[in-house]
């Protein structure tokens, strides 16, 4: 499991987070994604789905049924609400030894037009171990509150970052 990107791999084409569309738009990922805790990889999946919204990284949402269950613990305290996506409840993370406070969150039921994020999750690259793309860790977006996945093709700059909150 290498820490680096891998050599051989095609560069990919260059994503400004500009581009991206508001209200946000969901395609299929078409990187295999990891995540680890602990030493662990406690979700895995060639199924994820990116969201991109305007000034943010992409966000990468990994089916259910590809994240370790033991892993997630239901955090119980509080919720956020997104105006394009609805309602979303966190989870707490653990796995060989470590936890990660409200470290994954899901849309239970995701407002209309975002019905596809039902029955995934995401996590916060900067609260687990590591986040990969392929073999390329991702970087986590700024500030405690966002939780994009940065990999070298995508630009910025992004929200989260120091003077960026009246955006």
């Amino acid at each position: 499991m290498p820490d680096t990107p891998d050599a051989t791999a095609p560069e990919r084409p260059r994503e400004s987070v500009w581009d991206y569309p508001r209200p946000p738009r969901i395609e299929p990922c078409d990187r295999r994604v990891r995540v680890l805790l602990g030493g662990q990889v406690i979700a895995e999946s060639e199924r994820a789905l990116r969201v991109l919204e305007t000034s943010s990284p992409p966000t990468i949402y990994i089916p259910m049924e590809d994240v370790d269950g033991d892993a997630l613990v239901e955090h119980g305290g509080g919720h956020s609400v997104c105006e394009w996506k609805g309602r979303a409840e966190y989870f707490n993370l653990e796995a060989g030894g470590d936890r990660a406070e409200r470290a994954a969150w899901h849309y239970p039921g995701p407002s209309e037009g975002f019905e596809a994020l039902a029955g995934h999750v995401s996590f916060y690259p900067g609260r687990v171990q590591a986040c990969y793309l392929d073999q390329e860790p991702v970087r986590p977006q700024a500030g405690g509150f966002y939780g994009g996945w940065i990999t070298a093709e995508i630009e910025g700059p992004f929200k989260g970052e120091p003077g960026t909150e009246g955006w």
